[in-house]
């Protein structure tokens, strides 16, 4: 994949064809395993994720995507974005409800019913982003890409001791700051 994203950067367009299935398959596992953690009557199915994801990195012009690292790093984000929106979107139907606001755990957020929860997080995300963009990227490519802490650490080329160190404090730093938006 990695050969084919450089050379269809490089203008090559018998690599873009040969990579936009790659790409695409790509995609598709990481929406399944995505969605897989979502609650079973979640109204974003991992087909539309994906279509979606894959119309926003492909868009109207060329890949300029040119290792696999950075497309998990682009992937990530892409499918970060949508289930955002996509919680956004949901929350305006809810919005002025009775509904409580309900404490979260880091880990639990994957099966969050409530778009308050998703939009609280993407908030703590984007904070510890400013404070640490290499924390924030390793909570990217964990929680939205997917990745196991070995493919995190070859996406970001860092040792698998930084990513589990890495992770461990982007968990106990988003709890915290997810528990001081509810007190």
């Amino acid at each position: 994949m990695t050969r084919l994203l450089s050379e269809a950067a490089a203008g090559s367009s018998e690599a873009a064809s040969e990579v936009l299935p790659l790409v695409y398959n790509t995609l598709k596992d990481i929406a399944r395993q995505r969605m897989s953690m979502e609650r079973p009557d979640h109204t974003l199915q991992a087909t539309a994720l994906v279509n979606e994801c894959y119309l926003r990195l492909m868009g109207t012009s060329p890949l300029h995507i040119s290792a696999r690292a950075q497309f998990f790093h682009v992937a990530a984000e892409a499918m970060h974005r949508i289930l955002v929106e996509h919680a956004r979107s949901r929350g305006r139907l809810k919005r002025g409800g009775k509904s409580k606001r309900m404490p979260i755990n880091v880990l639990d957020l994957a099966a969050a019913e409530e778009p308050r929860e998703i939009l609280a997080f993407d908030e703590a995300l984007s904070n510890l982003a400013t404070e640490s963009p290499d924390t924030a990227a390793v909570v990217r490519l964990r929680f939205f890409a997917g990745l196991s802490v070995e493919e995190t650490a070859k996406t970001l080329a860092i040792s698998t001791r930084t990513v589990n160190r890495e992770w461990a404090y982007a968990r106990a730093w988003l709890y915290d700051a997810l528990n001081e938006t509810e007190g």
